[in-house]
This record gives structure tokens, sequence and C-alpha cells, in this order.
């Protein structure tokens, strides 16, 4: 089992210290009162320090099972921000920093990582994680294309890893009620789902390329690895801000990806289709409706805060959102349900983290976030083509459309390719 190999691996560390080995957890870190032993501890490192990168380092701080031994991004100021939290943390300045993941995930006492880049290197990091046979804490949307998110779904198979997709409402109490409903038959026969995309937040950039700017050092912002697959351009400041590159087809897939791959998720879990996706998706009432082969109709909505998902069936519906709502027909479906407000990561965190001690099978695994983001992704390529789509689920790819074929995969920049 891996935590018996976490186990064996902090035992050697400890013994090591004397004879200097070169990346060993300090004694100062080691002798933290009230916290499990060395050998009971995942030893991590934080891939990816902007903001959502930090929150979730932080909810993995808070874990007293976790050392957090390693910080790594492709911008100074943002891995030496997340080194001085870790080391707050401990008391210490032991942290490691980093600008290139391949030191990071070539270094055997790292247990597991957190990859919290931006889209455009999800799937990539993944995979070069679960080569070097770590486990992962991975945020959505797990890939830009298609194609890449099979590959990374083969590769946690291929190497037995542990991953976690970011997709945290699976954790959250009143998200997991409504699926359930849906999943128990509570609500009938599942008729419609209706998932939400992010306001225009990231919209009318596409494939545009700024003005060439001077470049900074390496060490300063690593301007060709923060591109990574991506194709190369110039570099601009405003490029790496996700106001930007979160509307950009080279680096994420917008609006629908970017509220869909949890709204999505969430459906495709109400109708028990983690392991497939919509057969037909088409442009109707001013959005996209995908169709189940069980007669499921999936409705992508316009979005607005507060994020949420309303699943309806023959006999009731329910709506449940991230300020804490949670409304059913019939009332009585709640019950005396209460339910807090927000969406904390620690639930989805504290689920990783046992999984990764026992092998278990996480609750928002790669195969399901594959299947929700490949929803999105299709979604997208309906919107750019502006027709209907049929697609085959078992093999992944549209009925008879290679124009539609060819949009399921991008090139990706040497050396930064599978």
């Amino acid at each position: 089992m891996k935590h018996q190999r976490i186990t064996r691996r902090a035992f050697v560390r400890g013994a090591a210290a004397a004879v200097a080995a070169p990346y060993v957890v300090s004694s100062s870190a080691l002798g933290l009162q009230d916290r499990p032993a060395a050998s009971e501890r995942i030893v991590m490192a934080t891939i990816g320090c902007g903001g959502r990168g930090t929150q979730d380092m932080k909810s993995l701080l808070a874990a007293d099972d976790v050392q957090m031994v390693a910080t790594c991004d492709v911008v100074r100021g943002k891995r030496e921000a997340a080194k001085r939290a870790v080391d707050q943390k401990y008391g210490n300045g032991d942290c490691r920093l980093y600008r290139d993941l391949r030191e990071v995930l070539g270094r055997a006492d790292i247990d597991a990582v957190l990859i919290a880049t931006g889209d455009n290197w999800h799937s990539l990091a993944a995979v070069m994680a679960a080569r070097a046979g770590k486990d992962m804490y991975c945020e959505k949307p797990m890939s830009v294309s298609l194609t890449e998110g099979r590959v990374l779904c083969n590769a946690m198979e291929r190497y037995g890893v542990v991953f976690q997709c970011g997709t945290q409402r699976r954790s959250v109490p009143r998200f997991k009620f409504a699926v359930d409903l849906a999943r128990d038959g509570k609500l009938g026969e599942l008729k419609t789902l209706f998932a939400e995309k992010s306001p225009d937040w990231f919209n009318g950039h596409h494939e545009r390329t700024l003005p060439a700017e001077p470049q900074p050092s390496p060490e300063e912002i690593d301007w060709d690895m923060w591109l990574g697959p991506a194709p190369w351009r110039p570099y601009s400041a405003k490029t790496m801000t996700r106001g930007f590159w979160g509307g950009h087809r080279d680096f994420a897939g917008g609006p629908v990806t970017e509220w869909g791959s949890h709204t999505v998720d969430l459906c495709q879990w109400a109708n028990d289709a983690d392991d497939t996706s919509p057969v037909e998706y088409e442009l109707a009432e001013g959005t996209v409706v995908a169709h189940y082969a069980n007669g499921v109709r999936l409705f992508f909505e316009e979005g607005k805060w507060p994020l949420h998902v309303r699943f309806v069936g023959s006999e009731g519906w329910v709506y449940v959102d991230d300020d804490g709502t949670i409304e059913a027909e019939p009332k009585s479906l709640l019950a005396e349900h209460k339910f807090g407000k927000g969406y904390p990561a620690a639930n989805h965190i504290r689920n990783f983290l046992d999984c990764v001690k026992t092998r278990q099978r996480p609750i928002a695994p790669a195969e399901g976030a594959h299947r929700a983001n490949s929803a999105c992704q299709i979604a997208n390529i309906c919107l750019q083509l502006g027709r209907k789509l049929t697609w085959d689920p078992a093999a992944e790819q549209f009925v008879d459309d290679p124009m539609a074929d060819q949009k399921l995969t991008r090139a990706m920049r040497e050396p930064w390719c599978f």
C-alpha cells in the first residue's frame, strides 16, 4: 500500500538526515508538537502559487498530516509569497523554492503535489506527476482539449496514482444532497439538468496576440515555461492575467469550462453519467442543449451569481447554489435539513488525503472530471461551428464529422508535450 511506502520513505529520510541528504524534512519541522508522527505525514509540494493555488495550499497546510516542503511557480514573487506562508506555518525557513516543476517531481521524498497552475498546464503537469509516481490534487478544468483529458485519465490508471480534481462542490453537503435526490429517484424520472456557465468574465479574446513588451529575466518570470504547451507569442504582462488567458482558446475554455467544470460535473453526477457524456449537442433557446442516451436533457444556462444547478424530474425538482440556498418541490424533500453557505475546500482536501493513505478512489476522480469537462468542450465546439453535433462517448469522437474532430485536440509546443 502507498501508506506503507510513505512510512518507509519517512523513516529513511529521518535516518539519512545526519549524512546530509539533499532534501530532508528538517528536525524543526519534525519536532512540531500535537501533530502526527513524521511517518504518518504526507509530504507535499505546491505547483502553481497564484490565487487559487494559495487558497488550496492553505487548506492543505491546515491538515496536521500534511508536510508542505516546496513551492513552485514561474513567477518569482508568487513562489516566494507561498514559501513565506509555509515557513510561517511551521515556524522555520525550510520550504524550498522552484520555478521548474520537473525539479519538484524529481524529489524522491515528495509523496503528492498540488497542481494549481493555469488551465493550460493542468493536463501536462498531471501526466508528468503521474509518471513520477506522485499522487495529486489538480485544479479544474483538467484540460484545454478533450484528447488531453483522455491522456490524463490513461496516465492515472497506468501509474496507479491518486487523482482528485478540484471540483470541490462534490464534497459540499448541500450539493451532494441535491445530487442524491436525483440519483435516488426522489424527483421521479430525471428529465432536465440545468448547468451554468460563468458570466462573461472571459469573453472577447479568443485568439488575440498582444503587442510585445520587454521580457523579464527567467528568474523573475519564466515566460517560456508559463506558455508551456501553448503556441509561442511575445511576452505581454496582460496575457498573464486571468481576465485575458481565461478567454483565450490557447489557454482555456472560457465561460463554459470555467463554471461548467463544476456545474456540468454535478449534473453528470446526478445523471449517473461519470463514465459517459451526452450524445447530441444543438443550439436552442439561445444556448447549447445536450441530450443523453437515456433521454435526459442538459441545458447550459447563462451565468449569473450565485453559481447554481437545477435538477428537474417527473415528480419534483431541486435547486442549489453557492450562497447556501437549496429549494425543492415538493418541499417535503428538504424535511428539516440545514446547510451552510459557501463551498469550503476542507472536506474535498480531506477526502484526497484519506485516499492517498487508503488508495481508495476519491470523490472527484479523473474519469468523472474528464467526462464533465468533455461535455463543456463539446459545447464550445458546438458554439464555434454553430450547428448540431452528434457524439460517440465510447469512441470519444464525433459521428461522421471530421471538421468537428479536428477541434478535439491542439498542437502542443515542444518540449512541453506528452
